[in-house]
């Protein structure tokens, strides 16, 4: 199906202020759409709130409108600019519910505004809690026993039918805002009070809790004409009753075995086509670890925190496919921009391992309540690369930037070990980790906390090690922990060695391809191992001077979206003014880290080891940042200097 003609003028919502549960992710959405929407000619209007965005920079659209987002200033903004059509499911939870109201309150149809993708009907069924569950029926796919309540006493009644705990669920919120578990009535009183508060239908869920299932996440993607793909499948290391956005998640899933996640795809498959969906969709099921048994939890009938996960491990841009789903194209039509040869209904095939690691505010709010439960509160997160999981989860730990290179962390009380591993909180996986190297079993800490046994065991596997370096390093044990993804610094400083035992091992830089290499790639997104082959070097240049520019990582208080819009407009300027750009961020949620907006990407963290090794694949001549607070700081032109890049990256920056 071609573009559809009708499509002319398309208001687009941003999302708003940030907010924990609404980051950077829905910047890059917005960007790819109003992206999308000009290269096809349509004429963007834009209304969003938050100035630190690219997506309210002037190229980016038409007419942009800095105003609240609030339903009568987008009637006005429809008055003065005559939409026909509104794209909504770019904005996060906030353009969302405002498309709703629009459509409920009469203002689209009253001027003539369509919803593009999905429409209102389909996203009540998906948001509205009572219709999401009477859909599921209906199509036989399993949900946790639960019940609608409007009202405190009707929450306390349905409670004491399904028995303690529960969790409560309200509907049309962001990041599990207004939500919780209750063990009593006493909780459920305070939790339903203020989820009945926090839904703008006054309507929570009281559900059957199911604490310890595994929690499995599909990114999916249906067009106009029913085509609908599994984009990637996604596991949470902490099992059910941790909110997903402050979770370790993983992808793809390595857990299930294929009998699982052939149930659970089609199930997912079955969900969207059966509730409408048009364009990207997030959907979240939990599953019995010792059955088939398994339950639908919720659907995201938009692009979401999970979207921009998803788009950047597999290479498959969500959000852009959506808005060209959204224009009347089907998934055959519609190109896939990394192998330049297949198209957007191939699912993504990866022969690597993703680990997304959260980044939490608890160093601004050291009294604030530690404990993770169904309401998120991580405000941003960092995503790791590798063949492995054990690799991939050293490096999400480092580019988290809390101060550690391994997962060795001091405890801040001097309880004893088993009795913080009851604990729910952001130090658990060191906790874990802390266990399993005093020798506690992997039984008895699965007992606990219901961590799947491979995550433990792949966890032992690294304290293990650790363990065997008590006698110094030799070069069979430095291979061995460079493989791990520990650092030269890490090996010898838990090891006692002076100096390393043999040759220092460089890492080498692999391409993200959406294929697993069936096809090459033609997009270059990179990201470090020790491999033999190097695929960077291998990827052909343009023969221009090379400039390094550094991302600024994990979104985090006092530091928000204002530096991935520096970066990407520093990328930007240089790119006209005939410079090849390289840039370095671990950041999932941002632009900067969208495989098209510099000339080659390396999605690693922004640490020394790393700072020293990638810049002798690209041969910049350049000064780089330290410690990235912005996206460039000072800056060399290619001429001014003819030694070695490793010096210029130890030099110490006097002006930070």
């Amino acid at each position: 199906m071609p573009l559809d003609q009708s499509i002319r003028n398309v208001l687009v919502i941003g999302s708003g202020p940030i907010v924990i549960g609404q980051a950077a992710e829905f910047d890059y959405a917005g960007t790819q759409a109003c992206r999308v929407l000009k290269e096809a000619g349509v004429r963007v209007i834009l209304c969003n709130s938050n100035p630190a965005t690219i997506m309210t920079d002037p190229a980016m659209a038409d007419a942009i409108y800095l105003e609240p987002l609030k339903l009568e200033t987008l009637e006005r903004i429809i008055r003065m600019e005559r939409p026909d059509s509104l794209l909504a499911g770019l904005g996060g939870q906030t353009g969302l519910t405002l498309a709703m109201q629009l459509s409920e309150a009469g203002i689209l149809e009253k001027y003539g505004v369509r919803l593009l993708g999905t429409g209102a009907a389909a996203i009540s069924r998906a948001e509205d809690r009572k219709l999401f569950k009477e859909t599921m029926l209906s199509i036989g796919q399993p949900v946790v026993d639960s019940d609608i309540a409007v009202t405190e006493g009707e929450a306390l009644t349905v409670a004491a039918r399904i028995g303690y705990p529960v969790i409560v669920r309200p509907a049309f919120t962001l990041g599990g805002g207004g939500g919780g578990t209750a063990h009593d009535p006493d909780e459920l009183r305070l939790i339903a009070h203020t989820g009945l508060e926090a839904s703008p239908i006054r309507q929570i869920l009281i559900e059957r809790s199911i604490a310890g299932w595994k929690e499995i996440e599909f990114e999916t993607m249906r067009d106009g004409a029913g085509n609908a793909i599994a984009v990637c499948s996604m596991e949470n290391v902490d099992p059910v009753g941790v909110h997903t956005g402050d979770s370790i998640v993983v992808a793809p899933t390595l857990t299930l075995s294929d009998r699982e996640y052939q149930m659970l795809r089609s199930a997912s498959l079955s969900i969207i086509t059966a509730l409408g969906i048009v364009g990207g969709c997030n959907v979240q099921l939990a599953l019995d670890p010792d059955s088939f048994d398994y339950a639908v939890i919720e659907v995201n009938p938009r692009v979401s925190r999970s979207s921009a996960l998803a788009s950047k491990a597999t290479g498959y841009p969500i959000a852009k496919i959506t808005t060209k789903i959204a224009l009347g194209y089907t998934l055959d039509e519609i190109k896939n921009d990394i192998t330049g040869k297949t198209c957007a209904c191939f699912e993504p095939a990866l022969d690597y391992v993703v680990v997304k690691f959260p980044k939490w505010p608890f160093d601004k709010f050291a009294d604030a309540s530690r404990t993770l439960g169904t309401q998120m509160k991580a405000t941003g997160e960092v995503m790791a690369i590798a063949p492995t999981f054990e690799m991939a989860l050293m490096k999400a730990v480092r580019g988290a930037e809390i101060g550690m290179d391994t997962l060795n962390r001091a405890p801040e009380e001097a309880a004893p070990v088993l009795e913080r591993l009851r604990r729910v909180d952001d130090h658990r996986l060191f906790t874990v980790f802390e266990a399993l190297k005093a020798g506690v079993g992997v039984e008895e800490i699965h007992a606990v906390t219901r961590i799947n046994r491979f995550f433990l065991h792949k966890i032992k596997k690294l304290a293990d090690f650790e363990r065997s370096l008590a006698g110094g390093l030799t070069p069979e044990q430095y291979d061995a922990g460079k493989t791990l993804g520990y650092t030269d610094a890490a090996l010898l400083h838990l090891s006692g060695a002076s100096a390393l035992p043999c040759e220092k091992r460089e890492a080498v830089y692999r391409m993200v391809d959406t294929c697993a290499a069936e096809f090459d790639a033609e997009t270059p997104y990179f990201y470090s191992t020790f491999d033999r082959y190097c695929e960077s070097r291998a990827f052909p240049r343009s023969g221009k001077p090379v400039i390094l520019v550094l991302g600024s990582g994990p979104i985090r208080i006092g530091q928000g979206i204002e530096f991935d819009y520096s970066s990407v407009q520093c990328v930007h300027t240089l790119k006209a003014l005939g410079y090849e750009v390289v840039i370095v961020n671990n950041n999932p949620e941002t632009v900067s880290t969208d495989y098209d907006t510099a000339d080659r990407l390396y999605f690693e963290p922004l640490t020394g080891e790393v700072m020293a090794i990638a810049p002798t694949f690209e041969m910049a001549l350049m000064k780089a940042v330290r410690g990235a607070e912005i996206g460039l700081d000072t800056l060399n032109r290619p001429g001014d200097y003819d030694g070695d890049v490793r010096e210029l990256l130890a030099e110490p920056d006097d002006n930070r």
